[in-house]
């Protein structure tokens, strides 16, 4: 299977203090995103593609206060975030708390995941409008909302529905203008290393370097019009 970085997860307490802080950090303004209903959340988007990752996008996420959920929506909220200490920090400022992987098979990576101990969870359904035409996508979702090992173990992420020619056709990257942002690289320390890089290699997920260390650290390295800015996850 082919699994590459699709995109770094930023979650915020608002949307506007999520756009405020990629003002501030990065010098960019991010472009508008769409809802995600059965989830009650909202982003904004920005392209950080470059020759290497060329898929990465930047998305900032936050509970919207305006949406109502499905009666029969009973998960958690992707990426822990309905957990008080995430909250918490969030309180605090904006974080990068997780990352996805693109792959092309989504049931097969659950499947190697599931031969590790690892239950990513179930590929749900999603959709959310776009300028052009619907997104559709499939995204591991646990019940409980945890995105493990502290956010890096990636999230999995197939576009495009079923039986798509083009599943990439309506990607998000095509839509989004440059940004003046890009992925340098994207490095991960964690007490259980050797777990999430058996973790890796069976879903074939390259170019994440992942070292042994006392705490658990997401760190994203950007070339931004700010210069260049790294942002680290601090376990969160």
């Amino acid at each position: 299977m082919k699994t590459q970085i699709d995109h770094l997860v930023v979650v915020a307490q608002t949307l506007a203090q999520g756009v405020q802080w990629c003002e501030a950090t990065l010098g960019v303004t991010p472009a508008p995103g769409g809802e995600h209903a059965q989830y009650g959340t909202h982003n904004r988007l920005f392209k950080i593609a470059t020759p290497k990752h060329p898929l990465a996008y930047f998305e900032i996420i936050a509970i919207n206060p305006a949406a109502k959920r499905p009666a029969n929506a009973d998960a958690k909220r992707w990426f822990d975030m309905d957990d008080a200490a995430l909250q918490a920090a969030l309180a605090v400022a904006p974080c990068l708390v997780h990352f996805v992987a693109n792959t092309d098979d989504i049931q097969g990576a659950r499947s190697a995941l599931k031969a590790q101990g690892i239950e990513r969870g179930p590929a749900v359904h999603a959709s959310r409008h776009s300028r052009r035409g619907l997104l559709q996508w499939q995204i591991t979702v646990r019940e409980d909302g945890q995105r493990l090992f502290n956010g890096a173990l990636p999230s999995l992420i197939q576009w495009g529905k079923a039986g798509d020619a083009e599943p990439l056709r309506l990607h998000p990257r095509n839509s989004l203008p440059r940004s003046g942002v890009s992925l340098q690289s994207l490095a991960i320390t964690h007490p259980s290393a050797d777990k999430l890089q058996a973790a890796f290699d069976a879903i074939g997920l390259n170019g994440v370097a992942i070292e042994t260390g006392p705490a658990a650290d997401l760190v994203a390295t950007l070339h931004t019009p700010k210069g260049t800015v790294v942002l680290h996850s601090h376990g969160v």
